[in-house]
């Protein structure tokens, strides 16, 4: 019975030490959260205001939604975004980017700077939401307690591989505790037009040259590529580009070498 007692006692002992033991951990745990909190939390804040605050995302997020309807416009366009000398495909007004009225011959190329074309069809679409979106971004910074001095400037869009850049020499100075400049801002969207449109005029050197284009040797070599082309009855051929992966289209048309219907 004596033996039990002890036993007891040395039970109730070890449990009361461990209980003990389990609480100095959890504090320790609690203590060392603490500092972590406290050494990264603010860091982790700033770095998130600091995305939030970017004049940069704040255009491109501004922009994003216009900027994706008028380069698909005007890519299933022929690359103008009204199209004057066009064929109707599918409801759709696609430009001829080598043309000839005449039979039996060679189209003559309608835009001999494509890239450069469309530049320009996208910057004139974008001119008016630019220009809504810096004004959105002096009250939107404005209201964040910034002061904010904006100098409008001129802007450009660029074709490179993969991307396609709207280049604005606007400036900006952002005041609260410090000042900071942004000056020949750039905001990045990600798009293969610049891919589809060289493949498309190496289409287009082909019909001015010889007629035709051999459409199996573009998907041969690039593998991501679907290639399209339809004829019609008046002598047009529709060329159709597709990006397997992103399902980004430029399609645009042709007529030459025509052949007279027969009746």
């Amino acid at each position: 019975m004596h033996k039990d007692k002890i036993s007891n006692k040395n039970k109730v002992y070890f449990n009361k030490k461990g209980q003990v033991t389990i609480f100095i951990i959890i504090a320790l745990v609690i203590v060392i959260l603490a500092v972590l909190a406290y050494l990264f939390v603010p860091r982790i804040i700033k770095s998130i205001r600091g995305l939030e605050e970017n004049p940069n995302q704040f255009i491109q997020g501004c922009l994003q939604e216009e900027f994706e309807t008028i380069v698909e416009k005007i890519s299933l366009q022929g690359g103008s975004l009204n199209p004057e000398h066009y064929y109707m495909y599918n409801d759709s007004s696609i430009e001829y980017l080598c043309y000839t009225n005449q039979y039996y011959l060679t189209c003559v190329v309608q835009q001999p700077l494509l890239k450069q074309h469309i530049e320009n069809e996208i910057a004139i679409a974008l001119k008016d939401k630019i220009d809504s979106c810096f004004e959105s971004l002096d009250e939107e910074f404005t209201s964040q307690g910034y002061e904010v001095s904006l100098t409008k400037g001129t802007y450009d869009i660029e074709l490179l591989p993969k991307r396609i850049i709207v280049k604005t020499n606007s400036n900006l100075a952002l005041n609260k505790e410090a000042t900071e400049r942004f000056v020949a801002m750039q905001i990045i969207f990600n798009n293969n037009l610049y891919e589809l449109t060289s493949i498309a005029n190496s289409i287009i050197n082909s019909e001015a040259t010889i007629g035709s284009a051999e459409t199996t040797v573009y998907m041969t070599y690039y593998k991501d590529l679907k290639v399209e082309k339809y004829k019609q009855s008046d002598g047009t051929t529709i060329y159709i580009l597709t990006d397997r992966n992103t399902e980004d289209k430029f399609q645009f048309a042709s007529r030459s070498v025509a052949w007279p219907s027969v009746y």
